[in-house]
């Protein structure tokens, strides 16, 4: 039957694309806010290099990885669908329909979920590091991790129901498909276990900031945190009720699992903070925010809304013990990436094991979809965890991570953008050399907050 365009979807779905394009400049301001005054800039534009690099990357290859034909199960050949070739357009001229929905919408959707995962990363090594290695390991980084992880997941690879998958390998095959198939309803694993386990390994490589743990490092501006926060809970609606892929009722379910989930992780947090500190601050109301919405992200579509509290109120609470670990541990994640986003991509994956409606343990259905997600879960692990630190050593070598330890006390603003963010008594701005530098502008100044 031919396929005819279905303009509510396609509708919905470019909503949905610009919602999730909208989370990275909000995690640049969630980011931005959170480092000292000295580094916003920079923080933010690693977010918005991540998007340039991608942006690009993704119509040339990362499609083509991701969705085009299969090698071995791993990753799409890169040739296949390469600059879009065949996605567009048919044979007659016509737009190429999957669904009702033409394939260059979906290209649009899914570029936007490989955008905001290698910009989660930048959080955990702010700082110290230099703004070309960080761009150079963006696209690089993108093309081995994040694509073929996304063929693996959502193209009918190994960490698919595929019948040569791993989960048809642990309980076999049912009618060519694994009888218990994974769920991964919006990226878990990835993107937050894939990014969040970037992060450590990054942060492992590069080191420490210039005094972490002994100096103070405290966010510049929680007003621009809880702006950032919020944004990404608005874009967020098209990051999972968009994974609906219709405007209906499982979009519908996901858009309330995600409220529910993220607003019982507020409490979660705010609960261990005031038991642990005696204050629920607003910086952990807005990392509570984002610690739900990234554990209900693979969970959205099959939970009741019952079931997204208790993950809300687990994920929240755990991750807010988690971000303590680095301190303990002695790796700096600058801005908390790996207690959040490795460790609530990790919660709720494995929850699902749990609380799924269809499979979960707590539903009657026994412990064989518990299995299956954490193998998922490990494998993405141990993909992700290879392929960062075989990157990040060999930039290392050739380009090196860090910054000087002079220049990462003077400020990264002003060592890798020649800009400061605030302007006291017309100092700061831009330096000399700049298009629109005036003589009071000369002179750099890392803000209020060093």
């Amino acid at each position: 039957m031919e396929e005819v365009l279905d303009p509510g979807i396609t509708a919905w779905m470019l909503t949905s694309a610009s919602l999730v394009l909208l989370m990275t400049p909000g995690l640049a301001l969630f980011y931005g806010g959170m480092v000292r005054s000295k580094s916003v800039l920079n923080m933010m534009m690693m977010s918005f290099g991540a998007m340039g690099v991608i942006g690009v990357v993704y119509v040339l290859w990362g499609w083509s990885m991701s969705y085009g034909e299969s090698v071995g199960g791993f990753f799409g050949n890169p040739f296949d669908q390469f600059g879009l070739q065949g996605t567009i357009f048919d044979d007659a001229g016509e737009y190429v329909l999957s669904g009702g929905l033409p394939v260059i919408v979906d290209v649009g959707f899914q570029a936007t979920f490989a955008i905001i995962t290698v910009a989660l990363i930048s959080g955990a090594i702010a700082d110290r590091t230099k703004f070309s290695t960080w761009m150079v390991f963006t696209g690089i980084w993108a093309t081995l991790s994040f694509f073929p992880l996304a063929h693996m997941v959502w193209s009918g690879g190994f960490l698919s129901d595929s019948a040569d998958g791993l989960a048809a390998m642990i309980f076999g095959t049912t009618d060519g498909e694994a009888t218990v198939g994974p769920i991964d309803f919006a990226g878990g694993t990835v993107v937050h276990i894939n990014a969040g386990v970037a992060a450590l390994i990054l942060v492992l490589v590069i080191g420490a900031r210039k005094g972490f743990g002994r100096e103070p490092m405290r966010p510049h501006n929680l007003p621009l945190v809880m702006l950032g926060a919020g944004l990404l809970w608005f874009g967020w609606f098209g990051f999972n009720a968009g994974s609906a892929y219709g405007a209906d009722g499982a979009a519908g379910l996901a858009w309330v699992n995600t409220t529910t989930c993220a607003a019982a992780a507020i409490l979660g947090w705010l609960i261990v903070e005031k038991i642990r500190d005696g204050e629920a601050t607003s910086l952990g109301a807005a990392s509570g925010i984002v610690a739900g919405l990234v554990a209900v992200t693979p969970a959205a579509g099959d939970l009741s809304p019952v079931g997204a509290i208790g993950l809300g109120l687990v994920a929240g609470a755990l991750c807010a013990l988690a971000v303590g670990l680095k301190y303990k541990l002695g790796y700096d994640d600058s801005l908390d990436v790996v207690g959040v986003h490795l460790v609530g991509g990790l919660v709720g994956t494995v929850a699902l094991g749990f609380l799924a409606t269809s499979g979960g343990l707590f539903y009657g259905d026994g412990l064989r979809l518990l299995v299956v997600q954490i193998a998922i879960a490990a494998f993405a692990i141990l993909w992700s965890a290879i392929v960062t630190l075989v990157i990040a050593l060999v930039l290392k070598a050739v380009m090196g991570w860090r910054i000087t330890e002079e220049d990462e006390v003077s400020g990264i603003d002003a060592l890798e953008h020649g800009e400061s963010g605030y302007d006291f008594g017309g100092v700061g701005g831009t330096r000399r050399g700049s298009s629109i530098s005036t003589p009071a502008m000369n002179t750099v100044t890392e803000g209020a907050d060093a």
